[in-house]
């Protein structure tokens, strides 16, 4: 007797990343200590995720062809401009009206300027990387190395006009790019060590997303409310919105962009750090961590889904028009 599992997760849009992150966050929302408790490799399951993500990165370099690199630079400029652009003209324009100080009453009480900025500046790049590997070219993953210097405070206090107080973390950077760039090396001096590495890249999707989900107390969602929601929706739809036509205009089909659309777990501690550099937001950094962080367990379930959608459609453009040449 045979249960299809496989086939069964497989029907959920993008469900090799989704439900794997359900079940994650599920152990962690109910069972937070189930994984301490069993030790060994049972918790290294649940809390590997920087792990698992560096071998991914080092299978999908190997399938990337060094003669793309060119590629890899302007879709990742694009993306990386287009989210961090976004996050600046909100943050523009929510400074102008309501300054450094959170909402203090009413349906939006604790939505603030910082809480925005570091919603949507910081895009996943585990979830990124997950869903262009299913959907999108080996190319695509490679662009996160350009979108990583969205990771961490300093581009937020630049947006809120903090810029000076914190430098920029190099060795991080340069960190999230040597993976890959071993992989690329390896895979362009040898391309059996390609075709071997870059079949690993689908495996450690389900395994990776279990690990991030394990970090998601959905309890957080809860606490924050309709607004943690309603913020969440809004990165997915506004910066989506955004990275999709340039996405497009760039030459591409728009899955890339909308893959972006998403809040990176980080991001949750940006408040909190910039309220270190600069006290004038100590009060909007309470409320801004609990938004923050519902944002990263919303857009982590929304942005899979949303990126299915548009890869389905450019998938019957792309058969649609096929079929009128063929005819």
């Amino acid at each position: 007797m045979q249960i299809h599992i496989k086939r069964a997760i497989e029907r959920v849009p993008g469900g090799m990343m989704i439900v794997p992150l359900l079940i994650g966050s599920l152990v962690a929302t109910f069972a937070p200590d189930g994984p301490k408790f069993f030790g060994s490799f049972t918790n290294a399951l649940f809390t590997g995720a920087l792990p698992i993500l560096a071998v991914f990165y080092v299978c999908m370099g190997a399938s990337i062809n060094i003669k793309a690199t060119p590629y890899i630079v302007k879709k990742g400029g694009v993306l990386f401009a287009t989210k961090v652009g976004t996050a600046m003209l909100l943050g523009v324009i929510l400074g102008h009206f309501l300054g450094e100080s959170p909402i203090s009453a009413g349906m939006f009480a604790g939505l603030s300027t910082l809480a925005v900025v570091a919603a949507m500046n910081d895009t996943n790049g585990g979830l990124y990387m997950a869903l262009m590997g299913q959907y999108g070219r080996p190319e695509d993953v490679g662009a996160y190395s350009i979108m990583s210097l969205e990771s961490g405070p300093f581009l937020t206090m630049v947006t809120l006009g903090v810029a000076g107080l914190s430098a920029f973390p190099w060795p991080t950077l340069v960190g999230s790019i040597l993976p890959l760039m071993l992989g690329m090396l390896l895979g362009n001096l040898d391309r059996e060590m390609r075709d071997f590495l870059s079949k690993a890249v689908p495996v450690m999707i389900p395994f990776f997303a279990l690990a991030l989900g394990a970090g998601l107390d959905l309890h957080k969602v809860w606490q924050a409310g309709m607004l943690g929601l309603g913020l969440g929706v809004a990165v997915v739809v506004v910066t989506g919105f955004a990275l999709y036509i340039a996405d497009r205009l760039s030459g591409g089909t728009g899955v890339a962009g909308v893959a972006a659309a998403s809040t990176a777990g980080n991001a949750a501690a940006v408040p909190t750090l910039v309220a270190a550099a600069n006290p004038a937001y100590t009060e909007a950094a309470k409320s801004a961590t609990i938004l923050v962080a519902a944002c990263v367990v919303v857009t982590a379930v929304l942005t899979p889904l949303v990126t299915a959608f548009v890869a389905r459609r450019v998938a019957n453009r792309t058969s649609a028009a096929v079929a009128r040449t063929t005819a």
